[in-house]
C-alpha cells in the first residue's frame, strides 16, 4: 500500500508500519489535534518501538515514496 492509502486510514485512528522495515519499529500512529491548557496542538506522527517507548517520526521521502505500508492490530 502507498503513504498517500495509508494516511487517511492514520487519520481515523488506524495503526501502520513498512513492511521494508527491518529494524525495533512495531507501527505509526498519528496522534490529532488536541488541546493542552487552551493551546491548541497541531496532529503528529508518532512511532512505537520494540522498547516499548514511542517517539516523535516524520516521514522520509523514501517512506512517502514506498509501497509497502500495511495497517496493523
Amino acid at each position: 500500500m502507498t503513504f498517500e492509502a495509508i494516511l487517511p486510514k492514520l487519520k481515523a485512528g488506524k495503526k501502520a508500519v513498512r513492511t521494508g522495515w527491518e529494524g525495533t519499529e512495531l507501527f505509526v500512529v498519528l496522534q490529532p489535534t488536541m488541546t493542552y491548557q487552551g493551546d491548541v496542538l497541531n496532529p503528529y506522527f508518532l512511532i512505537k518501538t520494540a522498547d516499548e517507548a514511542y517517539s516523535l517520526w516524520s516521514p522520509t521521502d523514501c517512506d512517502i515514496l514506498a509501497e509497502d505500508w500495511q495497517l496493523v492490530d
